[in-house]
């Protein structure tokens, strides 16, 4: 078969999109996987892929709209984003990969796929641009998630819930989130992200809950046993094994937990606001490195011990720090941002442009009355309606959608750049 049996017509239909689509796909079939194949066959599945993507991107951009309203009954419907990527797979045959195909990548370590997770990219790239289907899309990303809901009965009356990887805890009106993979310094995962957007919706929607705050526990770790670690970023041996999604970790990642600490849980609610929202609180202990960076950007407050470390070490594994890029600037300007991002520099929390990121520093041994009187003050009455006003100013949700709907197409060909595949696969066996 050659590339060209793939090329189409700029008046580009979905039925014309399904064909060429299973065209390259039973090419893909006929070859072996992506590492066993030849320089050819390698050169041949990339025209035939790249040819099949740009009319997606195509058909998506002219369409976006349409797709959205007949995938959601005319924005009726609130689908999450991995709702909506099987919504389209079955709806419109060709555009987004199949359940079948989705489920074989998924049992294949990176370096095996095929990179089907672009195509999702593609697809949530469109929807997100479009401007009455990704604002839609965003609301129903702030929806409580069903775990959330089944478990606030429980957290209401007994004030605890146990995960895996966190432990929340009600005691006089404040909300304490315990990052607790003590095995693995809190890196994260999905458990991870299923974990903690559970408890993050849980203390939003907690009427008995001021403030949210966020520490890492103590950890079994051998390099740290017996202290508190707040993060350690992304798993890589995950990312190397296949188990870093796109949709369930990447982007339910931006667009769940950590949008629902900047704007809220969306209920729809009273005539006075859509959104319940809630002051948060982050305590940094040890480092806050690539992902646990990136999650100081959206706290009200952050507290962090003299000894600890900011770092968001992007170049070196090759992926993009979330949205990172979209909030550092703010904080501490574009050339510390950029040193920071591109240049790996790690900042620790007793020189100066640490400042510009954390609030308070203080000795390791006074974090607890730190916190204490941190939290206090988050808990004025004046506070809850000024961070929302400052969101909204600083973080607008037309331009984190705009931000959102590109790093979902672009962290998508990252996480299959050959660069990437190479170092996390190193790293895997380095630590393995």
């Amino acid at each position: 078969m050659t590339t060209d049996s793939v090329t189409l017509s700029p008046g580009l239909d979905r039925r014309a999109l399904a064909m060429a689509a299973q065209r390259v796909d039973d090419l893909l079939d006929e070859l072996p996987l992506p590492p066993a194949r030849t320089s050819a066959q390698r050169d041949t599945a990339s025209s035939a892929l790249d040819k099949i993507r740009a009319m997606r991107a195509d058909y998506v951009e002219a369409h976006a709209e349409d797709i959205y309203d007949e995938l959601t009954a005319g924005r009726t419907q609130y689908l999450r984003v991995d709702e909506l990527v099987r919504a389209a797979a079955s709806a419109y045959p060709g555009l987004v990969p199949t359940d079948e195909q989705m489920a074989a990548e998924r049992s294949r370590p990176q370096a095996e796929k095929e990179g089907r997770e672009i195509d999702q990219g593609i697809f949530l790239r469109g929807i997100l641009r479009a401007p009455k289907a990704g604002p839609h899309l965003l609301d129903a990303m702030l929806r409580p998630s069903p775990k959330a809901l089944r478990l606030l009965g429980e957290f209401a009356e007994s004030g605890v819930v146990e995960m895996e990887a966190v432990r929340l805890e009600r005691r006089d009106g404040v909300a304490y989130l315990t990052l607790c993979r003590d095995d693995c310094l809190n890196a994260e995962d999905v458990q991870q992200v299923d974990d903690m957007e559970t408890a993050v919706d849980l203390a939003l929607l907690d009427p008995s809950v001021r403030v949210g705050m966020v520490r890492g526990g103590e950890m079994t770790h051998p390099r740290y046993r017996g202290r508190r670690v707040f993060c350690a970023g992304i798993n890589l041996k995950k990312l190397s094994s296949g188990d870093i999604p796109l949709v369930d970790f990447l982007l339910r990642r931006e667009l769940g937990y950590i949008h629902k600490i900047v704007r809220g849980v969306f209920t729809g609610g009273s005539w006075h606001s859509r959104f319940i929202d809630k002051p948060w609180l982050a305590a940094v202990d040890s480092f806050a490195i690539g992902g646990g960076a990136q999650l100081l950007l959206v706290f009200d407050h952050v507290l962090a011990a003299s000894d600890a470390y900011i770092s968001l070490p992007a170049a070196k594994e090759g992926i993009i720090p979330g949205a990172s890029n979209y909030r550092l600037t703010r904080f501490t300007g574009p050339r510390v941002a950029r040193q920071v991002i591109l240049g790996g520099r790690q900042i620790r929390a007793d020189e100066p442009d640490a400042r510009l990121i954390v609030d308070e520093v203080v000795p390791p041994e006074e974090m607890d009355a730190a916190i204490e009187g941190a939290l206090a003050r988050l808990g004025a009455d004046a506070v809850l309606a000024n961070r929302r006003m400052i969101n909204l100013a600083e973080e607008p949700p037309e331009q984190f959608g705009r931000y959102m709907a590109e790093f979902a197409l672009q962290q998508a060909l990252r996480i299959y750049g050959a660069d990437v595949i190479g170092k996390v696969g190193r790293f895997a066996a380095g630590s393995g």
